[in-house]
């Protein structure tokens, strides 16, 4: 099978590339602009260096190579900087995922799954929180993600043979089990990224962004996903879609949430590092607490995660960072 794997020199994107490249049934083509991604993260395929606003040169490789399905990483990620800069999200994350949309339902392809987020569903009143639980996003980038969401289950209603599936990312953390690949992007803001960077002294600290929270200690919570059973659940997504020709949303989460506090504690105990801990003030755009109800998942996919642990997710983190490759 072809498979296209936009913004695959990225984060998660070289993850997905490398668990399906472990596979002969697949031949995979890679498009990033490599303005966060990195050209040795790609461990497997055919790397294109372009940029998802070309429209006219997405189209062209999307005729001429044939493919059997689309996984869409690429996309502007940073939530603060979504509110303060709107219009980037939504041209790079909304505009220009619509124009791929489009070219690959004109060249016939038939799969397309989205790498949405959690962000969709905004300040939630319960948690967990599940696939049919109301969208409300508090920030553009979680809008930009919605909105493409809704632009994709209009083209399937329009075209049913046209299937989509959608993942919504809980907080992905960790790194390759095997230290090949990581994360790498450029003034990251994830937490537990920020933490391994502040143990190594690449930081000199790490921020609280509000204790005054309605949680345990004050802190966000959130549910930490390790990048090997993301990548995983895209491998059994793309399998669930060739066979049933059914588009779906899943949840990608434990179903267990860490708060801010927790995170670096654990940190501190994985790495036997004291660091300095700076308290700030909340972020625009962050809600209290969001945990994934992951039974969608675990029930239709029969996708069974093998990396939840908070101490392993931090240590994989930590690894990666002290021994990074590029």
């Amino acid at each position: 099978m072809k498979i296209l794997i936009t913004g695959g020199a990225g984060y998660i994107g070289s993850h997905v590339v490398k668990h399906l490249g472990k596979r002969d049934a697949y031949d995979l083509t890679i498009i990033d602009n490599l303005s966060t991604g990195h050209e040795k993260a790609v461990l497997y395929g055919t790397l294109i260096k372009c940029d998802l606003s070309d429209f006219w040169k997405v189209r062209d490789i999307l005729t001429e190579k044939k493919f059997d399905a689309i996984i869409h990483f690429a996309a502007s990620i940073v939530v603060p900087e979504s509110v303060e800069n709107p219009l980037k999200y939504f041209m790079n994350n909304t505009v220009n995922t619509t124009n791929l949309i489009q070219a690959a339902i004109e060249s016939g392809i038939k799969n397309f799954i989205f790498s949405s987020t959690a962000a969709v569903y905004g300040d939630v009143k319960n948690n967990p929180v599940k696939e049919s639980d109301p969208t409300a996003p508090i920030n553009p980038y979680g809008m930009s993600k919605l909105m493409v969401e809704n632009i994709l289950n209009y083209a399937s209603l329009a075209d049913p043979s046209f299937c989509h599936g959608i993942l919504r990312y809980f907080n992905v953390a960790g790194a390759d089990v095997a230290g090949q690949i990581g994360q790498s992007f450029p003034d990251a803001t994830h937490l537990i990224k920020v933490a391994a960077e502040t143990v190594l002294g690449k930081r000199k600290s790490i921020s609280i962004f509000g204790d005054d929270f309605p949680t345990k200690d004050g802190t966000g919570i959130r549910d930490y996903i390790h990048v090997d059973d993301l990548a995983d659940a895209h491998c059994v997504l793309l399998d669930y879609m060739i066979d049933k020709k059914k588009s779906d949303i899943f949840n990608c989460g434990y179903n267990k949430g860490f708060s801010v506090k927790e995170v670096i504690e654990t940190m501190k105990k994985v790495s036997g590092v004291d660091f300095d801990v700076k308290l700030e003030a909340r972020r625009p755009g962050d809600p209290a607490e969001l945990i994934a109800d992951n039974k969608k998942i675990l029930d239709s996919l029969n996708w069974m995660p093998k990396y939840n642990d908070l101490e392993l997710i931090c240590k994989t983190a930590l690894a990666w960072e002290r021994n990074r490759r590029y």
